[in-house]
């Protein structure tokens, strides 16, 4: 199924679209329109084989039985490699691969020497990063800046820091005894591939565990690739797995009697799936599940600050972060001015050919993703809001959707309510810090949230009030290897990053 023509309509009711100021960045008196030249990323030193099996023991090795699916372009509609579809047997192959490398290997390695492995993964990482971030892009679908400028670099900093920690561990947990758990089941998401691969797998072979990497059927690529980093970098076989396949092959993998720990980035619902098949078990788990963050602008925020914060917190990635501030409450006295500025800015956003440059809003992950989208976007108009997008040209191919933005938005609204996971906001208003508190904690969400102000109490204030996992202040967005990172309600528990991710890989004798 392709989405073509269907992308081009618009749902019925109100719209107002603006075109870009024709001097956008010049001087205002100089009023010359003009265009970004094409800035296109080269592909030719890419190499993307034209299938790959499942990595166990440092090896492809086809599935059994030899089963592929399909991976696609998401900018382009074009195939790109087709992908083992592992079996449930594979699994059971890739948890003997990680439990006998976990007992004859790596648990035996001093802290020191798990390190030097993750110091040469995370220089390959760095030495390799432009073919990463051209893969990234082509699989996801994500502007080649963002691949390019953020998920590569903070990928390797993961490996980095965490290298660190890997002979420190009695320093991170003093007068505890920390233990590796074993093997550590991994399923991530398509909207970071990488990211997420590097947040999940550093701190645990850090910690001395073993792991099976369960990519997103739709964003292999990266992993993959990753598999090579491992080679490369000499690690012992069995040491990192990585198997594909559709969502039932995850949950084998998490219900797998011989895995210790399990740790799942994605949709509440998964999650709530994933929590009930490993209850009364003595696996570890952790999850980081959906989100509607809210970001609160008060009165005395720098407006254009503000602007490029919100802007980067709902349309980075497309809008396809847990994380993205979709929620914009704005104090009363600067709504209308800070509407205007935000409407002038997302004028200027350029959406098109991922691998461009100058493109700030990619391709859409799926078509299926698009299609939800799609149907949220329609239900906020028959419900009543206002709906605003730029009068952009979309690409004839590929899944793209239009930055939108929604005002006149009631908390009842399904975009108010809903997870979206797309480029679109919804503005509503407050008076009161009270109510601003109140009406960010009307969700069963809890992942993260944003305020803007220029008093320091106010911010404190704000973040003891909100009930997020993390709260960024005048800015949005922004992680760091060494802040802890995850959410709580139906956001899901336990952290990644910092020492708190050090702690999810580990037993940690004499813990009360």
């Amino acid at each position: 199924m392709t989405l073509t023509k269907k992308r081009e309509t618009r749902p019925a009711g109100k719209r107002e679209t603006r075109t870009p100021a024709a001097s956008w960045g010049l001087a205002s008196r100089a009023g010359a329109p003009w265009e970004y030249a094409p800035a296109p990323e080269a592909t030719d030193h890419i190499e993307i084989r034209p299938e790959y099996g499942l990595f166990i023991d440092n090896e492809f090795t086809p599935a059994r039985p030899r089963k592929t699916f399909q991976v696609i372009n998401p900018a382009t509609e074009e195939p790109l490699a087709k992908v083992a579809h592992a079996s449930k047997p594979d699994v059971d192959r890739a948890v003997r691969a990680a439990r006998r490398a976990y007992q004859t290997t790596w648990s035996r390695l001093p802290g020191s020497e798990r390190a030097k492995y993750l110091y040469r993964i995370a220089r390959i990482l760095q030495e390799r990063s432009r073919e990463f971030a051209v893969v990234e892009t082509m699989n996801s679908g994500k502007p080649i800046k963002e691949s390019r400028d953020v998920d590569v670099p903070l990928a390797a900093a993961h490996f980095f820091y965490y290298a660190g920690w890997a002979d420190k561990l009695d320093y991170a947990f003093p007068g505890l005894t920390p233990r590796s758990l074993g093997v550590a089941a991994q399923v991530i998401p398509w909207n970071f591939p990488l990211l997420m691969l590097a947040w999940k797998i550093a701190p645990a072979l850090a910690c001395g565990n073993t792991v099976i990497l369960k990519p997103a059927s739709t964003t292999p690529l990266t992993a993959y690739l990753f598999a090579d980093v491992v080679r490369q970098a000499d690690l012992p076989p069995g040491v990192v797995n990585i198997i594909t396949g559709p969502g039932e092959i995850g949950m084998e993998l998490v219900r797998h009697p011989d895995v210790n720990k399990v740790a799942f980035t994605g949709s509440t619902a998964v999650g709530k799936m994933i929590a009930r098949a490993v209850a009364g078990t003595h696996k570890k788990l952790t999850l980081e599940l959906g989100g509607k963050a809210a970001n609160v602008v008060f009165d005395d925020a720098p407006l254009d600050q503000a602007i490029e914060g919100i802007i980067n917190g709902i349309y980075f990635n497309q809008g396809e972060v847990c994380c993205a501030g979709s929620r914009l409450f704005v104090q009363e006295n600067v709504y209308e001015p800070l509407l205007d500025k935000l409407k002038a800015r997302l004028s200027t956003l350029r959406v098109g050919d991922p691998l461009d440059k100058n493109t700030d809003v990619g391709a859409i992950n799926s078509a299926t993703q698009l299609a939800k989208i799609q149907e949220l976007v329609d239900s906020g108009v028959e419900e009543g809001a206002e709906i605003f997008q730029p009068d952009c040209e979309l690409p004839t191919r590929g899944y793209f959707f239009r930055p939108t933005l929604f005002t006149s938005v009631s908390q009842s609204h399904r975009i108010a309510q809903e997870e979206i996971f797309g480029p679109v906001l919804s503005v509503l208003t407050f008076r009161t810090p009270e109510e601003a508190v109140e009406k960010a904690n009307n969700t069963p969400y809890g992942l993260s949230a944003g305020v803007w102000t220029e008093k320091g109490s106010r911010i404190f204030k704000m973040v003891a009030a909100m009930k997020a996992g993390v709260v960024w202040a005048n800015t949005f967005n922004r992680f760091d290897p060494t802040s802890p990172f995850g959410g709580y309600k139906e956001s899901g528990y336990g952290r990644e990053g910092g020492i708190h991710g050090l702690g999810a890989y580990l037993s940690l004798d004499g813990e009360s």
